[in-house]
């Protein structure tokens, strides 16, 4: 039985909406700084990547506004590459402004499917 994408696309915002969060009102300096801060948003982006790669390539096809293959990417790079320092800045260049529009896409794709899945 295949998985209803829904949950993977409300796993994505729930992770958007816990970077929002801990990352208002914070600067890049803060970001740089707070080793628990990165923590946190880290793994929200790791767990974005996940639920990126267990949706149906038929809805990745359908939306190819949403960069699935370098989210992916994304989070291969901050799993494997722990060791050998991540990027802080580029990461906090996503917080910034990938996250959003990401956010955007994500709410259309779900309100296209709505009634698809329940």
């Amino acid at each position: 039985m295949k998985k209803n994408p829904k949950i993977f696309l409300e796993h994505i915002l729930e992770s958007i909406r816990l970077i929002e969060e801990y990352s208002k009102d914070k600067t890049k300096d803060d970001f740089r700084e707070s080793f628990p801060l990165q923590d946190m948003i880290i793994r929200r982006l790791e767990i974005i990547g996940e639920a990126v790669k267990n949706l149906p390539q038929e809805l990745k096809d359908n939306n190819t506004n949403v960069q699935w293959k370098r989210i992916a990417g994304m989070r291969d790079k901050l799993i494997h590459e722990y060791n050998f320092g991540i990027d802080i800045d580029f990461t906090w260049g996503v917080v910034e402004k990938e996250i959003p529009i990401l956010k955007e896409r994500i709410l259309k794709i779900l309100e296209s499917i709505k009634d698809d899945f329940k």
